[in-house]
This record gives structure tokens, sequence and C-alpha cells, in this order.
């Protein structure tokens, strides 16, 4: 059995899933969400207004730390985290002064462009039926007597 560090399998994990999407994408969400949660005269102010982006906010945290644990759903979560994120800017103080409307977008697009790797040929870890795939290809092409 093959021991690795822990900061080896959390690289693997991290690579496996839209990592630095949803991270983004929680911290745009954090941004949006925290705005409204000012002091007490602040809000008084603001008053119903405050609720969205309060909940816009811990939509866009619910979707970012999701994909972490369902990368399967990277596509939808990126759509609905842009579309948030673009909400925000007319409902939400400016969508958290800028910052979170352009941090929500730029998660949003890196959940909706992740791709899972796919192993290469040969590489360790293969299947061993593309290796002999592979064996059998190379034979067929070096025989003088196959017909091709």
């Amino acid at each position: 059995m093959l021991l690795t560090s822990p900061r080896t399998r959390f690289r693997r994990w991290r690579r496996s899933r839209p990592f630095w999407g949803g991270l983004v994408a929680a911290l745009a969400g954090a941004e949006i969400c925290a705005l409204p949660l000012a002091p007490l005269k602040v809000m008084l102010t603001q008053g119903v207004a405050g609720i969205p982006s309060v909940l816009m906010g811990l939509v866009m945290i619910v979707l970012g730390v999701s994909v972490w644990f369902a990368p399967h759903y990277r596509t939808l979560a990126g759509i609905v985290t842009t579309l948030i994120a673009t909400a925000a800017l007319v409902l939400s103080n400016l969508g958290g002064f800028l910052i979170g409307t352009l941090l929500g977008i730029l998660g949003g697009g890196l959940m909706f462009a992740w791709q899972p790797r796919v192993p290469r040929r040969g590489a360790p870890g293969t299947p061993a039926e593309s290796a002999t795939q592979a064996e059998s290809a190379t034979q067929a092409e070096s025989d003088p007597t196959s017909v091709s």
C-alpha cells in the first residue's frame, strides 16, 4: 500500500474538481452578503433592500461549495453563479461595490470552463486494456504480412 502525504491527497482532490471556481464564487458570495450586515445605522437606512443581498450571497456561497462535492453540477452552478452575480449589480449595493460582481462572474466562468482530466495513454493508472490495444496496434503496424 502506497502512503501519501496529506498535501498530496489534498492536491489530488483539488485537481479532481473545479476548486478555484468554487472558492472564488464563495468569496464573491461572502462579499455580497457581508455588506448589508453593516452597523445598525446603515441597516436602518437600507431597510428591506438588504434581504436580497443576503440571500444572493448565501446562494453564491452554497453554489461555490457544492461544486467541490458534486463537480458534475459545474455547468449549472457556473451559469447560475454568473447570473446571480450580474443581478447583484442592480439589487445589492452595486454587487458589493463591484468586487462581488466581478468575483462572481470570474468564479462562475471558472466553474463553467473546468473539465475533468482524462488520463493519457500509457500513463500510470490507465486501464490495462488500453495498453494492450496500443501493443496490438504497434504489432500490426510492424507485421509486414498484415493486410490493411
